[in-house]
């Protein structure tokens, strides 16, 4: 089997696996979500043992655990913006943490547990914005702008991988990811474009120039997220994250893309007041 079709196989069973979650119901969302977290949290950590670096795991998985889970019940309403102020207190321990550890690498341990949370755990965390609201915009749980940022997310990395392995010869970035072209970018932002009208017309409730607007900044968003966990995976010789994915490999791998245009996508929709 070719890796295309693997890839595309495995990829759209998860994406089926994920769009049913999402449909299914806000619990569900949380469940699945708070487990893709955690799990690409654990992937990334992985990263620094590799670098001989030592995070503070289980902490930073508790800490990636109820950042998603406070965002998740901030969202619904079922607490006021004060709760984050208890995150402050709870996150600087990281630090104090690392005094009773017996590791002669503390600055390196304690700057990649933390990144680990801006990099991984905040970014999935702003997706509880995109169903959940209780503004005076949007009530209570809808799916159409996740379930439509998500489907822009993947035609773009779908656009650029067959575009690119079809006549791909300009590279992009050559020194980071030798395999990605100026021909996939261009495929990757016309087939975002294309799904972004095509999810227009079914999601009316948010017009066109939105939508587009929504795809372009998730298909320049997700190229920098691959080329930034690219750049992490060269600087310790790794190939995949994991092989959670046949034809794409971990978790990391897959959203690696969502991890940057998340946030940018989440401040977009605050500011034309779409969630």
């Amino acid at each position: 089997m070719s890796t295309f079709l693997k890839r595309l196989i495995s990829g759209s069973v998860f994406a089926v696996v994920m769009i049913g979650s999402i449909i299914l119901g806000r619990i569900s969302f949380l469940l699945l979500f708070l487990v893709l977290t955690l799990s690409t949290l654990m992937e990334f950590y992985r990263f620094g043992y590799k670098a001989r670096i030592r995070p503070q795991y289980l902490y930073a998985l508790f800490l990636g655990g109820l950042i998603f889970i406070t965002n998740y019940l901030f969202a619904i309403g079922r607490l006021g913006p004060y709760i984050f102020l208890g995150l402050i207190p709870l996150i600087s321990s990281v630090f104090i943490i690392e005094l009773f550890r017996n590791h002669n690498r503390p600055m390196h341990n304690i700057a990649f547990t933390l990144l680990g949370l801006i990099y991984v755990a905040f970014p999935f965390s702003m997706l509880n914005y995109f169903a959940l609201s209780y503004s005076e915009f949007r009530i209570g749980y809808q799916t159409h702008v996740l379930i439509g940022y998500l489907l822009l997310m993947w035609a773009n990395d779908t656009g650029a991988y067959a575009v690119g392995m079809s006549i791909g010869r300009n590279r992009l970035f050559p020194k980071i990811s030798p395999k990605k072209s100026w021909e996939g970018l261009i495929g990757g932002f016309f087939f975002t474009a294309l799904v972004a009208w095509i999810i227009s017309l079914f999601f009316t409730n948010v017009p066109l120039i939105h939508w587009m607007a929504i795809g372009m900044i998730t298909a320049v968003m997700s190229v920098l997220g691959d080329l930034v966990e690219s750049m992490f995976k060269r600087s310790i010789e790794l190939k995949d994250s994991g092989k959670f994915l046949p034809g794409h490999g971990g978790l990391l791998d897959r959203f690696d893309g969502l991890l940057l245009s998340a946030p940018v996508v989440f401040v977009y929709l605050e500011m034309m007041m779409l969630i």
